[in-house]
């Protein structure tokens, strides 16, 4: 009985706090498919946790962010609102749009940080097999 309150409980939380409401309207992935080796020198900062790289491919390029050593998350470094010439910079765990000054966090699937945006960073699938790094869309 409990975990069937549980599950009935959970179920209300994510229907009662998830609105998309406005995300059909959000860019939801490009076509990319990167494989790369963190031995590359285009990749030496990003084998470190906390380190990153940018690399060419996607719409204004890819930044993929290591995590903590084993983890690594990859966004393309097109504005959200596509209302932006110039790719996004990366600062503090944060890719910004220089144009409308939002702010997308890596940590969180690149969820909007400033207020008033609702689409997300576009995130790509990174699978490690060693050295080796695939950055593609899901």
């Amino acid at each position: 009985m409990l975990k069937k309150i549980v599950v009935l409980a959970t179920f209300c939380f994510f229907i009662n706090c998830t609105d998309t409401t406005n995300l059909g309207n959000c860019i939801q992935t490009l076509p990319l498919n990167l494989v790369t080796d963190l031995n590359n020198p285009e990749m030496i900062n990003a084998q470190t946790p906390g380190g990153f790289a940018q690399l060419s491919g996607g719409s204004k390029g890819v930044l993929i962010f290591n995590k903590n050593g084993s983890d690594f998350v990859a966004f393309d470094r097109l504005c959200p609102n596509n209302d932006c010439n110039s790719a996004m910079t990366f600062e503090n765990r944060l890719l910004q749009c220089t144009c409308d000054k939002s702010k997308y966090s890596v940590d969180f699937g690149g969820a909007p940080q400033t207020d008033g945006f609702q689409c997300p960073a576009i995130e790509y699938r990174v699978t490690k097999n060693g050295t080796t790094i695939r950055i593609s869309n899901f």
